[in-house]
């Protein structure tokens, strides 16, 4: 079970955008994530005619290693670590550290 994923609203703790929140749209390998309007950079496309792509300069996310991001937690308003736990039914569900509060029910 992975202690980040695809729609979870994450805070950069590291880096340029640090302190900024965003949900995680994309998990791009086992420890890189794209993350809506985090880490933004202007790159130069050159045109392709046989795609039909214009050239130009365009805005896009990049990666985010996933020990730059943390799960925001919406009780103290802060980031916070993410732990697993075992239910007594078998099922492992994620809590936050801080508070122990199962963060998917």
């Amino acid at each position: 079970m992975r202690k980040l994923r695809k729609g979870d609203e994450v805070v950069a703790i590291a880096g340029k955008d640090k302190g900024k929140r965003g949900t995680i749209r994309e998990m791009v390998d086992a420890d890189g994530v794209i993350v809506e309007g985090l880490n933004r950079v202007r790159k130069h496309v050159r045109p392709n005619p046989a795609k039909g792509e214009q050239g130009g300069i365009i805005d896009k996310e990049m990666t985010l290693h996933i020990s730059n991001v943390a799960l925001f937690n919406p009780a103290t308003q802060k980031a916070d670590r993410v732990g697993i736990r075992i239910l007594e039914d078998g099922k492992k569900v994620r809590f936050y550290k801080s508070n122990g509060e199962v963060v998917d029910a």
